[in-house]
């Protein structure tokens, strides 16, 4: 693997950041010689971002620390075409009133994580380009430096045809207008880099090679890797849909309270991944992320609570109410024969945990508490005499998963 000697290039090499680069060498000589300006860009489908924009979002914001230039390119114009990416079906075409909306609300997401006063970023709108082009002009100009033969062969309409789902040409046309964006970007504002996630590859490169072919530029590309489980599947939904990158009660459609936020880091990160998400999501130094890296069976759980307690303070701020409490409502007659702590804690009741033998796991390693008692038996039944005098008692997972029983 080449070794980078640039900075910003070696740093999220380390953290895991860096997937696949267009020209390494050139691209670290660059970086090396002087401040790079870089964008990536961020479709406006909702009025808020979910965990899946993250890795991007702490990608500009590095490149913010290391003095370099960010650009945060909203899609107000591709946002109304549809990235075909990777995507089984066509997005819904959007209003202009509905993308306005969604501009205001992600302009909200950047603010919590970079510093966005004036000459620290530029937040730009491709609609101010490609609004007001002509279309046969642009077909003249930016279409005849494409082939379509090219075009088919990269995975963002590859697979899309290979699974025998429609691909309208107005989602066709999102590679050519996401290619122009590039080349706008590097004649007006002199960005040379463009970020992404691996998905967004063939769009970066038909920007590279068109700025190569109208201006004879040499441009950059740059990705991230894809979160996704051990099956694959990509991280960021749940069965209530996205985790969202921010809380309003009034929109809960397309927010996510800080703590489920924090519980879908604690439980559904998987014990291989801690480290890497450590590195990706946490201001952690490598080494003490390698020290939790090399805990071991129960011990590994202590690494997760870490993790999500890191993202979410990052997120959400360390006041937020993500520690908060939650209720279960039990009636009294089915403690009539007591009901196991095992399943208590489980998918059955609480939803705790996920299954009686993580509920299992949680109690061997001590990480169980009935009203700040710890509770050591993984025999152990909860009955009417655990409530006492009182209609509610308070089950800990850990030190930050709390939930109130309370009888009926």
């Amino acid at each position: 693997m080449y070794k980078f000697k640039s900075d910003f290039l070696r740093f999220i090499y380390d953290r895991g950041y860096i997937y696949q680069i267009s020209d390494e060498e050139a691209l670290d000589e660059v970086f090396f010689k002087g401040k790079v300006t870089a964008y990536i860009g961020f479709d406006c489908t909702a009025p808020n971002l979910h965990i899946g924009s993250l890795m991007q979002i702490m990608l500009l914001k590095h490149l913010q620390d290391f003095g370099h230039k960010p650009i945060a390119l909203i899609g107000g114009a591709t946002s109304k075409v549809g990235d075909p990416s990777l995507k089984d079906k066509s997005r819904k075409i959007l209003s202009k009133e509905e993308v306005d909306r969604n501009i205001k609300g992600i302009k909200k997401i950047f603010d919590k994580f970079l510093n966005t006063k004036k000459g620290k970023i530029k937040i730009l709108n491709n609609d101010d380009w490609l609004g007001s082009l002509n279309y046969i002009d642009f077909l003249r100009k930016v279409g005849s430096n494409f082939s379509v033969n090219k075009m088919l062969s990269f995975d963002s309409v590859k697979l899309r045809l290979e699974r025998e789902q429609p691909l309208s040409f107005l989602e066709f046309n999102y590679m050519v207008m996401q290619g122009y964006d590039f080349f706008e970007l590097n004649k007006k504002h002199n960005c040379t880099l463009q970020m992404g996630g691996s998905d967004q590859w063939g769009n970066i490169v038909c920007g590279i090679d068109l700025a190569r072919r109208l201006s004879g530029t040499n441009l950059y590309g740059l990705t991230t890797p894809l979160l996704t489980t051990s099956s694959g599947e990509k991280m960021g939904k749940t069965e209530k849909g996205a985790v969202w990158l921010s809380y309003d009660e009034d929109n809960s459609d397309f927010s996510t309270h800080p703590r489920d936020f924090w519980n879908y880091w604690r439980d559904k990160t998987e014990n291989e991944s801690v480290g890497k998400l450590m590195r990706l999501f946490t201001n952690l130094p490598l080494k003490e992320i390698e020290e939790y890296e090399k805990l071991q069976n129960e011990e590994i759980e202590i690494s997760k609570e870490v993790l999500a307690t890191n993202i979410t303070e990052m997120v959400h701020g360390k006041d937020s109410e993500w520690d908060s409490v939650a209720e279960f409502i039990l009636k009294k007659n089915e403690l009539d024969k007591g009901i196991g702590l095992l399943a208590l804690l489980s998918n059955n009741y609480t939803e705790l945990t996920s299954s009686n033998s993580e509920s299992r796991r949680f109690v061997k390693s001590n990480a169980v508490k009935i009203n700040d008692k710890l509770i050591s038996d993984e025999k152990y039944v909860v009955t009417l005499k655990d409530f006492e005098s009182q209609n509610v008692i308070k089950i800990s997972l850990g030190k930050k998963k709390h939930i109130l029983v309370k009888l009926t």
